[in-house]
């Protein structure tokens, strides 16, 4: 095993007296890199959200449009049996929790500033990362 170690070390001490030691070009590195970025680039995706902005505004108009359609209809939802089974149970469900204005009120609009904290967050962070 030392043997063959040794003709292999004699071999590679051979051949490295034999070559020339060469130098990169004074560019070298430009151009290393400009291959860097551009593969790079042709790896980067471009970001598409999951949900589309026309499902968003789809979904919101789909609400909008329910919300409306219940507040404003004139169906009276307690002459069906089933309604008025459920709405008894939850009435009975509910009676003894009482909520004040003020607990009520912040029900009602945190969901709404979280969502706009949301928003700017969002525009913030595309701002500051954008490629």
């Amino acid at each position: 095993m030392k043997e063959s170690d040794k003709n292999i070390e004699k071999l590679i001490d051979k051949m490295m007296s034999e070559s020339t030691l060469e130098s990169p070009s004074i560019d070298f590195t430009s151009k290393i890199m400009s291959q860097v970025l551009a593969a790079e680039e042709r790896k980067i995706k471009a970001y598409k959200p999951l949900i589309s902005k026309t499902t968003w505004i789809f979904i919101g108009i789909t609400l909008t449009a329910l919300t409306t359609y219940t507040i404003y209809s004139n169906n009276d939802i307690s002459n069906f049996e089933i309604a008025k089974t459920y709405s008894d149970k939850a009435s009975a469900l509910f009676s003894g929790i009482h909520i004040s204005k003020n607990i009520l009120y912040a029900l009602l609009v945190v969901p709404f500033m979280v969502l706009i904290q949301i928003g700017l967050l969002k525009n913030y962070f595309d701002k500051k990362y954008e490629l």
